[in-house]
């Protein structure tokens, strides 16, 4: 037996059949968007997660890294050497990876020392003018090495030079610096006869740095030149005031007073050994620390 359904009833069975097709299609749409944003906020929070993680094992979270003109010589003793150039700035990008906010002042000895100028007859105010001028040149081959592996830097210059770098501003420094940009501080204070360890010292107390970072040859501060005596002890933490009984050299004068009396913690340590620069930030034993106690 068969039934002749009414040509209303067709159309209505037809809509039906339709929105019931639509309706699976939605939810089907629906669970593959939902599934998307699953997995999406699965991913956005192990990224967070392994931040946080990486951020809670450092000691540091902004510090200023001093490193002396000499060092960029790598074994020609002259001018800057391109291979110890990339191995300094795949270092310093490892702090930038792991979200440390990171100030660098560079010195210029291997271009022009103004002391030294003035023993050989420049006028001193003249030589450590050109001294500045050194940083800068020296600041700006670290920042262009440091860009061209993707690392964010920025030359800060004690003095108007544009276009060759902005004029120092603490506030815009900051900034840069929580934005997770490198900030090189070149041209020393500004003035002669101040060191760039001087500089390191002003620049980490007005940007409110953790510590100040002395990266050298040496592994540490010594009781003597462990070059020269084989019973130089080495110490992994000194007071200031045991420096200064001891008539260590950590830093010259001015630099150190300006430390001590800010109680801006000093580490030296080797930095020409891989991975040293992230041990100290994570406060592994490293170098020395030198500190108020």
């Amino acid at each position: 037996m068969t039934f002749d359904i009414p040509p209303g009833e067709q159309r209505r069975l037809s809509l039906s059949r339709a929105a019931i097709v639509s309706s699976e299609s939605i939810i089907n749409m629906v669970v593959q968007v939902t599934s998307k944003i699953v997995i999406f906020e699965n991913c956005y929070l192990n990224l967070f997660y392994k931040s946080v993680q990486s951020t809670l094992k450092m000691k540091y979270k902004r510090v200023l890294l001093k490193l002396s003109g000499e060092s960029l010589q790598g074994n020609d003793n002259q001018g800057i050497d391109p291979g110890r150039l990339r191995y300094y700035a795949n270092q310093i990008k490892e702090l930038v990876h792991t979200e440390i906010e990171t100030g660098i002042v560079i010195g210029g000895g291997n271009i022009f020392r103004g002391l030294k100028g003035s023993h050989d007859g420049f006028d001193r105010l003249k030589g450590d003018q050109m001294g500045m001028l050194a940083t800068v040149i020296n600041s700006l081959a670290l920042e262009s090495e440091l860009l061209s592996i993707d690392c964010d830097a920025r030359v800060f210059t004690s003095i108007r030079m544009e276009p060759v770098g902005e004029l120092y501003n603490r506030d815009k420094v900051v900034k840069s610096m929580k934005q997770g940009t490198v900030c090189l501080f070149s041209g020393g204070t500004g003035n002669p006869f101040f060191t760039t360890d001087t500089a390191a010292a002003l620049r980490a107390v007005e940007t409110g740095c953790d510590a100040l970072l002395k990266g050298t040859r040496v592994d540490g501060v010594y009781s003597d030149d462990p070059e020269k005596s084989e019973k130089a002890e080495k110490f992994d933490y000194i007071s200031f005031n045991e420096v200064i009984a001891r008539q260590l050299k950590v830093m010259d004068q001015t630099a150190f007073t300006m430390c001590r009396e800010n109680n801006m913690p000093i580490i030296v340590f080797d930095m020409n050994t891989p991975g040293n620069l992230l041990k100290v930030v994570q406060g592994k034993k490293v170098g020395t620390l030198v500190s108020a106690g």
